[in-house]
């Protein structure tokens, strides 16, 4: 009988953490410090040169860019052709093409096809 009670009790402990480790909290990249600063250009070169070793430094990590605005619709920017950034919520009509901007935003990877490092959750740091 005391082992039947020791087993369950182990099996719940194990469903509470196996339960809270999978339905994590969602992260807010608002409210997160970026780990680095940098141009479109310094991003760009660093995956061009080296994809993996950028993949491991830059992947799922919050980063802010600045750069000129290439391309824009409701919800992406591209900043000087060379990084992709998504956003949550739909984006201003303010913002206008070949202007500066900032963005914070997570890292999610590297499209080699066309050459563009790709952010999502972004917000406009400016």
């Amino acid at each position: 009988m005391r082992k039947r009670i020791i087993i369950l009790i182990v099996l719940a402990i194990g469903l509470i953490i196996g339960y809270n480790y999978i339905y994590q909290d969602h992260r807010d990249i608002e409210s997160e410090n970026a780990k680095y600063k940098m141009t479109t250009s310094d991003i760009a070169l660093s995956f061009s040169e080296n994809i993996s070793e950028s993949e491991a430094k830059y992947l799922n990590t919050t980063i802010e860019v600045a750069g000129k605005i290439s391309e824009s619709d409701s919800h992406s920017i591209t900043l000087d052709d060379k990084v992709f950034c998504q956003f949550t919520n739909a984006i201003q009509n303010t913002i206008k093409p070949n202007s500066q901007l900032k963005v914070k935003g997570r890292v999610i990877g590297y499209d080699d096809l066309l050459e563009q490092v790709k952010l999502d959750q972004c917000i406009i740091a400016n």
